[in-house]
């Protein structure tokens, strides 16, 4: 009997790349027919654009095509995530809709599947975008694994893109996680793992939807999920400071007491001093407060997505 893969892609405004993404999921797919059959499963983010009839029309041509709709846009992390969590194959094989993934490495996932990981990654080693962003991320990773204190080690330029074995689906549908960090979660269950290098392809069609917000948005849930350092470092900050600012009063006061006519008080370091402590306090408080709506997210427990259709399920 034939296993079945499951691909699965999430799309927002990206009606100028689902319908390649479809006939080069097909292609491949089909090489492998003699052992696997297959789904694809793509997830309409509330697209603003002709994405969702696009993806009507593909699904009325190929049965093998299932779409999701979603009553809106749930963002790039709970809609990709939905939909693994909706697929019924042996092997959920997650894949972005901007063709910057390269799905040529499916048959090179399944082989590694076939050898016995239960996750096998997409690891990015170059990228034709901007140079920039990806020395940008390059330092986000290592940071992040600089000040990761969870015990768990986080691969870098791991954004999800790979093959997950469906007892790996099972366990993430049983962690009931609203707003998760993917690439920590596969690492944290401890799975045998490995990656497949790649160079991640330049967009051809569309405008990236990533911005500053949401690359700041996934940067602190990684940080927030796996590292107490930055509360603890406010906690030592403020004793050293409050010990150094007790320091600098006796010291000023010895001065002041000794040198009367010739050490003015005056208001610039009493001003310096104010927004130097005040912008300390305003730091941490901020960070304090990604860890609050990190716990609030947690508690309010709200669905990942809410679907307005589905076709072919």
């Amino acid at each position: 009997m034939k296993k079945l893969i499951s691909v699965v892609s999430s799309a927002y405004n990206e009606q100028d790349n689902v319908e390649e993404l479809c006939k080069q999921v097909k292609e491949t797919c089909e090489k492998l027919q003699d052992k696997y059959d297959y789904e694809q499963i793509i997830l309409d983010n509330g697209s603003t654009d002709n994405t969702a009839q696009k993806l009507k029309d593909l699904a009325a041509k190929n049965k093998n095509i299932k779409v999701i709709i979603n009553t809106r846009n749930f963002g790039h992390i709970r809609s990709p995530y939905y939909g693994m969590l909706q697929a019924k194959g042996d092997i959920v094989i997650a894949i972005a809709s901007d063709l910057q993934e390269p799905v040529s490495l499916i048959p090179e996932f399944i082989e590694k599947w076939e050898q016995g990981f239960k996750v096998v990654l997409g690891q990015k080693t170059a990228s034709k975008e901007s140079k920039l962003m990806y020395l940008i991320r390059t330092c986000y990773y290592k940071f992040l694994n600089l000040f990761n204190d969870s015990g768990t080690k986080l691969l870098e330029h791991c954004t999800g893109f790979g093959l997950y074995d469906k007892a790996v689906i099972d366990k993430l549908k049983n962690l009931n996680e609203p707003y998760p960090y993917l690439r920590g979660l596969v690492c944290e269950l401890g799975y045998s793992l490995t990656c497949i290098q790649f160079c991640q392809n330049k967009r051809e069609h569309g405008i990236t939807k990533n911005n500053f917000y949401t690359l700041y948005d996934m940067a602190m849930l990684g940080f927030t999920n796996y590292s107490k350092v930055p509360l603890r470092i406010a906690t030592m900050c403020g004793f050293v400071l409050s010990v150094l600012s007790f320091c600098l009063a006796i010291f000023y006061l010895i001065f002041k007491l000794l040198f009367w006519y010739h050490l003015p008080a005056g208001i610039a370091p009493i001003l310096i001093s104010v927004f130097f402590f005040f912008s300390i306090q305003l730091f941490f408080i901020g960070v304090l407060g990604e860890y609050l709506n990190t716990i609030l997210t947690q508690v309010q427990n709200r669905p990942l997505v809410i679907e307005k259709e589905r076709i072919n399920f």
